[in-house]
């Protein structure tokens, strides 16, 4: 099956082909491998699955998106849950913003919930971007915020009180975006954040609030997909 998150013909990205390859080469055989969701972490799954054809590699994946399980069974990669397995030993996944604290936003392919359970539940989490997801100050883009359905107008103004500017996402049918776990997105509008801890947690304290697409303190490493090849980042370099 086509991952909605693949490449059109002869459009690939080099960049982004660059950090998700390389970030295959961190997983090991036995591992339980958290699978991310989105454009980058496409080419690593993709190389995960080639890697088991051509070099037997043994893993077992948790996926954080219904596109991304589909992705990886076509791939053959065999795929198991948290219940069985609760502990992840190394998630890859991609990222919309990634600050030098190496904390994140992430939610814009709308899987931010299942992607924070996962990277909540692992030793190592790697991020790959392109060099475009490089900011200075979280908040240049929007903000994902999945709440629960029911009084999600109600949600969406305590979330203005905050100075969020949140606006339902809309799908290509131009009909409300549907998460995979029967939720709505509210796409915010923060602008630069000088705290985005205490704005992670003023955010999920508003009932109807699921979860929200600050991550804060759970990357690891970060590895950037740069014309000449990868460069990598760790939490706590300068």
């Amino acid at each position: 099956m086509i991952s909605r998150f693949a490449p059109k013909p002869g459009k690939e990205d080099p960049q982004k082909r660059i950090a998700g390859t390389e970030a295959a080469s961190y997983v090991r055989d036995g591992m339980v491998v958290g699978l991310g969701t989105g454009t980058t972490v496409y080419y690593t799954i993709r190389t995960l699955g080639q890697k088991i054809k051509e070099e037997d590699l043994n893993i077992l994946g948790i996926p954080t998106s219904l596109d991304t399980r589909n992705h990886a069974l076509s791939l053959g990669i065999p795929l198991t849950d948290l219940d069985k397995h609760p502990v992840i030993d190394l998630t890859i996944d991609g990222a919309d913003e990634v600050d030098p604290a190496l904390n994140l936003i992430k939610g814009l392919g709308g899987a931010l919930l299942m992607e924070k359970i996962v990277a909540s539940a692992t030793k190592m989490e790697i991020i790959v971007v392109d060099p475009g997801k490089l900011v200075k100050c979280l908040g240049r883009g929007k903000l994902p915020v999945e709440v629960l359905r029911f009084g999600h107008r109600s949600t969406a103004r305590r979330l203005d009180h905050l100075g969020l500017k949140p606006s339902l996402r809309f799908d290509a049918r131009n009909t409300p975006f549907i998460t995979d776990n029967n939720n709505l997105i509210l796409d915010c509008l923060p602008g630069e954040m000088e705290g985005p801890a205490e704005m992670e947690r003023n955010i999920n304290t508003i009932p109807g609030v699921v979860e929200n697409g600050l991550f804060i303190g759970l990357t690891d490493l970060v590895i950037v997909g740069e014309e000449n090849g990868p460069k990598t980042l760790k939490r706590g370099e300068d």
